[in-house]
C-alpha cells in the first residue's frame, strides 16, 4: 500500500479540529475551534517541501515575507511595494482606530509606499519577527543601576549558521522571537515564535514551535517559511535538508472559515512539488526572490476566508 500524501495529515488536522475541537472566544472576537498540541512532520529530501495542493498557497508571496523578515525590517512600505500585504491590515486597522479615517486597505497600502512620511507614521509594526531574529536588542550597564541598548542587538541568524558550522552536535541551535519584554510593542506578538535546529548524519532538521496558529490561512505559509529556512540553512552550511517538525500550541479555525474548511476537506491531495535554489549566496541574507523556482506545483483552485486581526 503506497504511503499516505504528504499533505494528508494536513487536512486530517484540520478535520479533527473543524469536528472536535473546543469552541472558544479569542482575541479578535471571531470565536475559533480548539486543539491544544499537535505535531506535522514533512520529508525534505530530493527537493521536497510542505506545499500543500488542495488549494493554492502563494509560495511566492511567502518567501518574500520571509526575506524580509532577515532584513529585520519591521515597516511593511517594503512588503506593499512588492505587492505583499500579509502584515497591512494591522497598521491599517490602528490608522483607522487613531483618525476615524475608514481608508480602503488599496489606498492606504498605496500611501504607504508613495509617502515616505506617512510609511514612517503608520506602517511600523514594532519590533516583530526579523527585528528579534537579526537585533535582539542588548543592554549593558553604564553606572548608577542604568542601562544603555548596545548600537546592534543578537544577530541570532548569523549566530546560528556560525554554530551549525563550527559545533553541530550543539542542542542550542534555536532561533527565538518570543521578546517577553517587547510584545506589548508589537503589532502582533510572534506565533511562529521558536525554531530549533538538528544536524544528523550530514542531514540538517528544524523544529517549529508555534503558540497560536491559524490552521485555514497562518499554517500553509508557516510550513512554507520554515521548510525554506531549513533548506537555506542548509545549503549555506553544506548539508543535505533533512525533516520539518511542526508543533502547535493552540491549533485553530475560525468559525467564519466553514466553507473554506469544507470545500478543502472535500479535496483530495496530489503530487509531490519540488523547490529549486539558482544559486547559493554568500551569506544566508543575499537570497533575492528569483534565487527560487518551484517545479510540479499543479495546486486546485484558490480558497479565500477573512482575516481575523
Amino acid at each position: 500500500m503506497p504511503a499516505p500524501h504528504y499533505e494528508q495529515q494536513y487536512l486530517d488536522l484540520m478535520h479533527r479540529i473543524w469536528t472536535q475541537g473546543d469552541e472558544r472566544v479569542d482575541r479578535t472576537g471571531v470565536g475559533t475551534r480548539s486543539v491544544f498540541g499537535a505535531q506535522l512532520r514533512f520529508d525534505l529530501s530530493d527537493g521536497q517541501m510542505p506545499l500543500l495542493t488542495t488549494k493554492r498557497v502563494y509560495w511566492k508571496t511567502a518567501t518574500r515575507e520571509f526575506l524580509w523578515f532577515l532584513t529585520g525590517d519591521t515597516n511593511i512600505r517594503a512588503l506593499c511595494a512588492q505587492g505583499v500585504e500579509i502584515w497591512t491590515d494591522w497598521p491599517l486597522a490602528r490608522y483607522r482606530r487613531e483618525t476615524g479615517d475608514m481608508i480602503d486597505r488599496a489606498a492606504f497600502s498605496r500611501a504607504i509606499v508613495d509617502d515616505a512620511a506617512f510609511a514612517a507614521r503608520w506602517g511600523d509594526l514594532g519590533p516583530v519577527y526579523g527585528k528579534q531574529w537579526v537585533d535582539w536588542p542588548v543592554y549593558e550597564p553604564v553606572g548608577d543601576g542604568l542601562f544603555r541598548q548596545r548600537a546592534r542587538g543578537v544577530n541570532q541568524v548569523a549566530d546560528l549558521v556560525h554554530a551549525l558550522r563550527t559545533n553541530p552536535g550543539s542542542r542550542r541551535h534555536i532561533v527565538e522571537g518570543w521578546n517577553v519584554a517587547e510584545l506589548d510593542t508589537m503589532a502582533l506578538p510572534p506565533c511562529h515564535k521558536t525554531y530549533q535546529f538538528h544536524i544528523a548524519d550530514g542531514r540538517l532538521s528544524g523544529l517549529l514551535y508555534q503558540r497560536s496558529c491559524d490552521v485555514a490561512l497562518g499554517l500553509p505559509f508557516n510550513l512554507w517559511g520554515a521548510a525554506l529556512f531549513i533548506r537555506l540553512l542548509a545549503q549555506q552550511c553544506d548539508l543535505e535538508p533533512g525533516e520539518l517538525v511542526w508543533m502547535g500550541g493552540d491549533t485553530h479555525l475560525y468559525v467564519n472559515h466553514g466553507d473554506l474548511v469544507e470545500a478543502q476537506l472535500a479535496r483530495t491531495p496530489h503530487g509531490s512539488p519540488r523547490l529549486t535554489l539558482a544559486r547559493r549566496p554568500d551569506s544566508i541574507f543575499d537570497y533575492a526572490i528569483d534565487d527560487f523556482s518551484v517545479h510540479d506545483y499543479h495546486p486546485q483552485g484558490h480558497l479565500a476566508a477573512p482575516v481575523a486581526v
